[in-house]
């Protein structure tokens, strides 16, 4: 007599679920679990008035631009990254309203070249005539993350 044997279906298809979940979890953790970032210090610098320029801890710098300028809001934004020193896996610039909550604003930009990161970002209306904004660079590196924060307001009717 012939052993009754059942079809591995469900041992298959419990074995893809669980490969399935963890690409995705893989594909997002930084979401799931964001890593703690080392943030620089805020300096003086103005998007506005042209490209910032910083230092980075343990060498390398991190020159940062935002077209076009001044800064206008509700409409697209070239958003240029250039770094020297260090190469990251990732970049993202992550807007912030300084005193007022503006919701979640993070493009990722794209890599345009040796040391060279490129992105396309817009700024939300606010209801104040003049709005004071952070633009911090995220570079996410293998062993940390960087964040280079940066100040520039913008104004309704520049």
């Amino acid at each position: 007599m012939a052993a009754d044997r059942k079809a591995p279906w469900p041992l298959i298809f419990g074995a893809l679920a669980v490969v399935a979940l963890a690409a995705t979890w893989w594909h997002f953790r930084d979401y799931f679990e964001p890593p703690q970032a080392q943030r620089l210090p805020l300096d003086d610098c103005d998007l506005n008035q042209g490209p910032c320029s910083r230092k980075l801890p343990g060498g390398g710098r991190l020159t940062f631009e935002i077209q076009p300028r001044p800064v206008p809001v509700v409409e697209p934004l070239r958003l240029l990254v250039q770094v020297e020193g260090v190469e990251p896996r990732k970049v993202e610039v992550d807007f912030a309203g300084v005193s007022m909550n503006m919701g979640y604003n993070r493009p990722r930009l794209e890599r345009a070249g040796p040391g060279k990161w490129r992105g396309e970002g817009m700024l939300s209306v606010c209801i104040r005539d003049r709005m004071d904004w952070e633009a911090q660079v995220l570079l996410h590196l293998p062993d940390k993350v960087l964040a280079v924060p940066f100040r520039f307001d913008t104004l309704k009717n520049r």
